[in-house]
């Protein structure tokens, strides 16, 4: 029999990863949310109980999947005390997917083999409708053999994964994913821009960037939408400081000087001071090209 899956944080990834098992045959008996409305909503699609406290959600589920914010709510939801995801919790196994310090992702592991439990981090690749379909690249850190126990739920979810290693070392990998893609972006905004200053036909411009050395991901990704001003969020401004963020301080500690991700973390905090930090990450484009900033402040 199928595993009880329980998912906590059922925002657009979150729930669309919930979906994807439900459709995959696994019964989604529990979610919960901070926002208790969400809660109920993707509760009542799936068939599942919108828990009041996350202490059910341990009760009701074999395997629980959190996909939250940042640090801090990982430090709230596996609190050692009180009505946490670790009350009860011998015998569960956590698949952790938020993106947050590697610490974080080593101490809650700590936490669940105190309880008991078992704990995974899998960081996502990816993004919304990769969760709904099933084809995110997972990069899954902990110890091999509870990974092994729970890859049937995770070759589910993705199209490619890779086992990294210890707990924390997916999480730093996954660091270095997000640092060198918010430079790739802020780098491919500044082309663009000074591209549309110079008189180039940006739809020009992107076919060559395609062709040379200047082709990326981010170029397939998000240069349309720099140069039409489609920033529907995927992956916000927001989180592209909080990641960047991650990969300097892994930085800091090492004692390594990173002036390139210096200064992008730097572009999307000023993305946040200006109010646009909940625009995907494409949104940095609104710094950089010429008017665009004063317009959007009007």
């Amino acid at each position: 029999m199928a595993e009880k899956i329980g998912v906590v944080g059922v925002g657009r990834m979150g729930s669309n990863m919930a979906r994807r098992l439900k459709d995959c045959g696994y019964p989604i008996s529990a979610v919960y949310d901070a926002r208790g409305k969400v809660a109920k909503e993707v509760a009542q699609e799936l068939g599942a109980e919108a828990c009041k406290n996350l202490a059910r959600v341990t009760e009701l589920s074999d395997v629980i999947i959190t996909v939250v914010t940042d640090d801090a709510a990982m430090d709230k939801v596996f609190s050692p005390k009180g009505q946490s995801l670790l009350k009860n919790a011998k015998g569960k196994i956590f698949i952790n997917c938020a993106t947050v310090h590697p610490d974080t992702h080593i101490e809650t592991e700590k936490r669940a083999k105190a309880a008991g439990a078992h704990s995974l981090e899998a960081c996502m690749a990816s993004s919304i409708t990769q969760a709904r379909d099933g084809t995110l690249y997972l990069m899954v850190g902990g110890e091999e053999a509870v990974f092994q126990r729970v890859k049937p739920i995770l070759e589910k979810l993705s199209s490619s994964m890779r086992y990294i290693g210890k707990a924390g070392q997916a999480a730093k990998v996954k660091a270095l994913v997000n640092m060198v893609m918010n430079i790739n972006t802020a780098g491919l905004a500044e082309g663009l821009a000074l591209g549309e200053a110079l008189g180039v036909d940006l739809s020009t411009l992107r076919e060559v960037f395609s062709q040379t050395g200047a082709a990326s991901r981010v170029l397939q990704t998000d240069g349309e939408d720099m140069q039409n001003r489609e920033h529907s969020c995927f992956f916000s401004g927001a989180h592209a400081a909080k990641d960047s963020g991650i990969a300097l301080s892994l930085a800091k500690r090492e004692k390594l000087n990173l002036p390139l991700a210096t200064a992008t973390k730097k572009q999307y905090d000023r993305m946040e001071a200006v109010g646009l930090g909940e625009l995907d990450k494409s949104g940095i484009a609104e710094l950089t090209f010429r008017g665009r900033l004063k317009k959007k402040k009007k």
